[in-house]
């Protein structure tokens, strides 16, 4: 990957009176694959469109492969774009659909003919060109939408939560299909999204937001391992985030020692970071559910509801029970405030 291939400085997008995206700042190297992630409202969504040229920013600017196109019209900006309902023209065969924006650039039929199967065999759909959209299955659809833009040779690739109208399990193909054409054409792209595991699978990078603005930034290794806020971690899977006071946590519901004195504001552990069956605090089983390798709890305690995974080896506790449990030092992820 070489340097910056796209960058937003300072940019503020607004609704209206309401600022969506206040003065983000983000850089994106040439052939990297980055998720915009977080909740809906976050701002990511605003932040792909701003970049697609779908909405004129407030102020700062927009660069791509060196060049300011930040009041540059849309189609003049070299973007490729994978909605999340996929917009294929219903009316027309796979290969239209694939062929339509060359066809508009009034190519030589030759070269129209050639890019185009070269694109449906890029996503695995040579012998389809003659099929209708309705004739296709949803991953097929998505595939052909991705067709489309990649046969134009866009600078940037923007898809726009593309797998969320799939079902889990042809989600999981996508997302291999997604990787393996991105690493196979080399094309920058940036993938909005709200499910924490896709990001976590595709991208190179994650941009995790909140309120308009970058929350934290980082590999998938380092936004799942060491979130630094509260919100990342929640985002993040880590379900049990308490405040530090002194050796103890504490939350609304009470407070727990630790036995140690930890040096951060806030302590947060995954479920499978809770201790279950051992350790010095005691809960009463609220809920039982098995999830194939382990069980899932939650254990109401002093500081309210604790959800812990068990290993499915050890016995099982019932809803009711009495279930001790701990809140290793080892497994702790310390927070900003």
């Amino acid at each position: 990957m070489s340097d910056t291939f796209v960058q937003l400085t300072d940019l503020t997008l607004t609704y209206g009176k309401n600022i969506a995206v206040p003065a983000l700042n983000l850089s994106i190297r040439e052939g990297e694959l980055i998720a915009l992630l977080g909740p809906s409202g976050c701002g990511k969504t605003t932040t792909m469109r701003a970049i697609a040229g779908l909405l004129a920013p407030a102020s700062g600017s927009i660069h791509i492969d060196g060049r300011d196109v930040t009041r540059l019209a849309a189609n003049k900006r070299g973007i490729g774009l994978v909605f999340q309902s996929y917009a294929l023209f219903p009316h027309l065969n796979a290969f239209e659909n694939v062929a339509f924006g060359l066809r508009l650039q009034k190519l030589p039929e030759a070269e129209i003919k050639s890019r185009t199967e070269q694109g449906m065999a890029t996503v695995g759909l040579s012998g389809f060109e003659g099929r209708k959209p309705a004739e296709m299955s949803g991953g097929q659809q998505q595939r052909l939408a991705l067709a489309r833009s990649l046969v134009m040779r866009p600078k940037v690739l923007l898809l726009d939560e593309p797998l969320s109208n799939l079902d889990a399990r042809l989600r999981l193909e996508m997302r291999t299909e997604l990787q393996r054409v991105q690493k196979e054409t080399g094309v920058t792209m940036v993938f909005v999204t709200h499910d924490q595991a896709e990001a976590l699978a595709l991208a190179d990078r994650i941009v995790l937001m909140q309120q308009g603005k970058i929350e934290q930034l980082g590999t998938p290794a380092q936004l799942y391992a060491q979130p630094e806020t509260a919100f990342a971690a929640e985002f993040m899977g880590f379900e049990n985030i308490f405040k530090v006071a002194g050796d103890s946590v504490q939350n609304d519901h009470g407070s727990l020692p630790l036995g140690y004195r930890p040096d951060s504001a806030i302590l947060a552990w995954r479920p499978d970071g809770v201790r279950v069956g051992q350790g010095p605090h005691q809960g009463r089983v609220t809920a039982c559910s098995f999830a194939g390798g382990h069980r899932e709890y939650v254990i109401d305690s002093a500081l309210g509801p604790v959800k812990a995974n068990a290993d499915i080896a050890l016995p099982e506790a019932q809803i009711g029970d009495s279930l001790s449990f701990d809140l290793p030092q080892a497994t702790a992820r310390p927070l900003r405030a």
